[in-house]
Formats: structure tokens, sequence, C-alpha cells
């Protein structure tokens, strides 16, 4: 079995890393708290004349490097790999990817070792990607092809209204997944 995984959300903190970098750059301004959260992208929610500063944060060199891992995720990946499973990192860079995606191979090495960095697929249509599970943050994936995979949602507030889909984290991962 092939399991693909995002990597930002499912595996690093987005949502914390975005949070801790407003607070500390943007400590007069009011904030969303992730539970408050109802949008996938994260600069639709705040009001217009914050988007500049919401983007100025997860654009800076450093902010990907430096995203914590989500609670149990790098145990859970290392524990399908033990059980056998192909596990494959599917990402899709930023638009404006200058620091995103060379950040993105730095932290894979960090937390799961240099040869899961031959593990990562980036990708800006991941239904192009052949595999049976993609396990994935974002409410809808969609793209040119009907995917080979099965949408599993790893659970944030903002993916809650979705319906008719397996929802995951990495504590229920093997249950939900029926390894």
């Amino acid at each position: 079995m092939i399991i693909l995984v995002d990597q930002d959300g499912p595996l690093a903190n987005f949502e914390q890393g975005f949070l801790d970098g407003w607070r500390f750059q943007f400590s007069d301004e009011l904030f969303i708290p992730l539970e408050e959260r109802k949008t996938f992208y994260l600069r639709d929610q705040y009001q217009k004349h914050l988007r500049e500063k919401v983007e100025s944060i997860y654009f800076a060199p450093g902010f990907y490097k430096n995203l914590p891992p989500v609670d149990g995720a790098i145990e859970a990946i290392k524990e399908l790999v033990a059980l056998g499973y192909e596990v494959m990192i599917c990402t899709s860079p930023l638009g404006r990817y200058e620091n995103c995606i060379l950040e993105k191979y730095q932290w894979i090495e960090k937390y799961l070792g240099e040869d899961f960095t031959k593990k990562i697929i980036l990708t800006k249509d991941k239904t192009l990607i052949r595999g049976d599970i993609l396990i994935d943050d974002k409410p809808g994936v969609t793209g040119i092809f009907e995917p080979s995979w099965e949408h599993v949602i790893f659970d944030y507030p903002f993916n809650r209204p979705i319906i008719g889909k397996r929802r995951i984290n990495w504590g229920n991962c093997k249950e939900i997944l029926n390894l």
C-alpha cells in the first residue's frame, strides 16, 4: 500500500508556526486562533488590509524549515514505514517558492532523515500522483485526473464541515486506515 502524506498540516505544524510568527511580529494585531478557523487558506480568514502581513510570515526565510512537527506525526510515519507501508511525502509548494521548496526538504531531512528526502513529491496537482491513500488537511483536493487514491482528511477545525470522508489524526491513524 502506498500512503501519500501532505507535509504542511499533517506533518509540519503550519498553523502553530504561523501563530507563533504572528504573535512575535505583530503582537499589537488580533489573530485568529486555530479553533476559530473556518477556511483552509489562512490568508482568506484575515481582513484584506492584513493579508500582506499574513503572507510576510509564511513567505519569510526560515518559516518552513523551523515549523514544529505536529504532535505524534514523526512517530506515526516511522511506525507506518516499520509496518511495511510505502510512505511518500506529497506536498504542494507555494507559488512564491523561493524559500519554501528548499526548506521543505530541510525539514524532512531534519525530522525523518536524509533517506526520506528521496520520498518527497512536489506537485501543484496531487491527482497526477498514484497511491492508495492521501492524508491531507485540505478539504477538497482536485486536479486534472480522477485520483487513484482515497482522500483521508487530517483533522483541523477548518475542514470539519466536510462529510463523507474518513478523518484522522496521528492518534487514531492505524485504526482509521484499518492497518
